[in-house]
């Protein structure tokens, strides 16, 4: 049942059974600015969250940055050859070290070095210098160069995050105990490295802010109730009534069935199948059906009214062919009819006349999303 907000209708939980009714998260989770910086410690500092391609950072001292909520990150080749993420926040005094380097144009460095008063780190994090100031006391006169203690290399080096990896795809985790990025992925670790994504190479980054909560976007993702009056040039190459929505514990996969079917090796199931996966919170991964490649969406929340849309796009050749070009462009246009859809929805949202909406039969996705943000408040 749909309640608004009146003195009449009281909100409730999310209810376990999509067919209850009271399936959906109350409105004022989407508008409140409290409920923006909860999610930044409650979801987005206990889950795990996608950071970039391990593609992009092959060669030693290669790194690019990441940004989830407040907290910033380097992410970086070591010496070893292994992805490791630091904070990008200097030992000493705080200061952030490394301007914003996206994975798209990454950086490379031999140490981490911090401008604000020249601390420098190994690619493991380790402490490995600092400037002749901080070994004597020539400007205090109360102390004596013998009275200065060394710095251990170890305990003032920098604070390194969780990092673990599906395929070339690269995660990180903050909380103090994560569970394993295997359990959260299940079955879905599994189907993706059985594909060749690093075989595939980054071709086109788009990146577009929009005026709406992040799951907002999030839910007309997850559903295609909407595709018929709003996709009208994509859907006329899709058979909704043979596709299937499939919910998992922290992931859902959207199968669409193509008329149409071209020959990729992104593939695991049916052959004229585009499949589409959310993985929880805030990440997906498409595979088209009608291209020889991939992308990815970041979902990045700015603020309760706002969120980053980051659509990467992989294919054989960074040197995208015509054909390539169109579907990217099919693509963007996908996402700007669904921006329009969203933003329209939020407007509603902020209007404060709704308290508790009401999902359909198909939307159980959409469910879902709704029932993992509820468990994490309520963690």
């Amino acid at each position: 049942m749909t309640r608004w907000n009146t003195t009449n209708d009281e909100v409730e939980a999310v209810s376990p059974d999509i067919t209850d009714e009271a399936n959906a998260l109350p409105a004022r989770y989407f508008t409140d600015p409290a409920v923006h910086v909860m999610e930044k410690d409650k979801i987005f500092g206990e889950y795990w969250v996608y950071a970039g391609h391990a593609n992009a950072i092959q060669e030693q001292g290669a790194y690019f940055t990441r940004t989830v909520g407040d907290r910033q990150v380097i992410v970086v080749r070591d010496a070893e050859g292994e992805v490791r993420a630091f904070f990008n926040v200097c030992a000493h005094r705080g200061s952030k070290m490394v301007e914003d380097t996206p994975m798209t144009d990454p950086g490379n460095m031999g140490r981490i070095r911090c401008p604000y008063h020249m601390w420098t780190y190994d690619l493991d994090g380790d402490l490995t210098s600092t400037p002749k100031s901080f070994e004597e006391a020539g400007l205090n006169p109360d102390l004596d160069d013998a009275d200065v203690c060394g710095l251990d290399p170890e305990a003032n080096g920098l604070r390194e995050v969780e990092t673990d990896r599906i395929g070339p795809l690269v995660f990180l985790n903050f909380a103090e105990d994560p569970m394993p990025l295997a359990e959260q992925a299940g079955t879905l670790k599994d189907e993706l490295e059985a594909l060749p994504l690093g075989e595939y190479e980054h071709a086109a980054r788009y990146v577009s802010e929009v005026e709406c909560n992040w799951k907002t976007f999030a839910g007309n993702y997850s559903e295609c109730d909407h595709c018929h009056a709003n996709h009208q040039d994509w859907i006329s190459g899709v058979e909704l009534n043979d596709s299937e929505l499939e919910v998992n514990d922290y992931y859902w996969v959207l199968h669409y069935t193509h008329a149409e079917d071209v020959d990729d090796e992104m593939r695991i199931h049916d052959e004229h199948e585009a499949t589409f996966y959310y993985f929880w919170p805030n990440f997906t991964v498409n595979m088209y059906g009608t291209a020889d490649g991939y992308g990815t969406y970041i979902i990045d929340p700015i603020d309760e009214g706002r969120f980053q849309l980051v659509a990467d796009y992989y294919f054989e050749s960074a040197e995208m062919s015509e054909d390539e070009r169109e579907f990217v462009q099919t693509s963007r246009q996908l996402q700007e009819e669904d921006f329009e859809l969203v933003e329209r929805q939020y407007e509603g949202l902020e209007s404060g006349a709704l308290a508790q909406a009401q999902l359909g039969p198909n939307e159980h996705t959409v469910h879902k999303l709704h029932r993992l943000a509820q468990e994490a408040y309520e963690a």
